[in-house]
């Protein structure tokens, strides 16, 4: 069955760096799009990265654009999302998922994406 497992989250000071992972199995893993999402209590899940299924394109939400970096190693059916320069504002449960189809120069809905890792917190502070 199709499963998302993330990895990498924690505690990092303003400035700082983390990495998290998204290891996949199930599916043919680059054949979908990674997005990197994330979400703080209240708020509503919102997209802030995403990487093609090649790794030809990628998009970033303005608030991470040029310091969050994401990639992927179909070879090992996994997904990175670098998040440099982290700032307190950035503290929240962050998520990767799958989707085969949707491309756009915008943030795209959960509900455009079927699969979904269990999510991971990161906190700045």
């Amino acid at each position: 069955h199709v499963q998302l497992v993330e990895s990498g989250g924690g505690l990092a000071q303003p400035g700082g760096s983390l990495r998290l992972s998204c290891r996949a199995s199930g599916f043919t893993f680059k054949d979908y799009h990674i997005g990197w999402f994330r979400q703080t209590p209240g708020k509503e899940r919102e997209e802030v990265a995403r990487i093609s299924g090649r790794a030809g394109s990628s998009w970033y939400d303005d608030s991470v654009k040029g310091r969050f970096t994401a990639s992927r190693d179909n070879t090992a059916n996994t997904a990175y999302l670098q998040m440099s320069k982290l700032r307190p504002a950035d503290t929240a449960i962050y998520y990767c998922a799958a989707q085969e189809n949707r491309w756009t120069e915008s943030p795209l809905w959960p509900h455009e994406y079927p699969h979904w890792g269990q999510g991971t917190q990161v906190t700045v502070s």
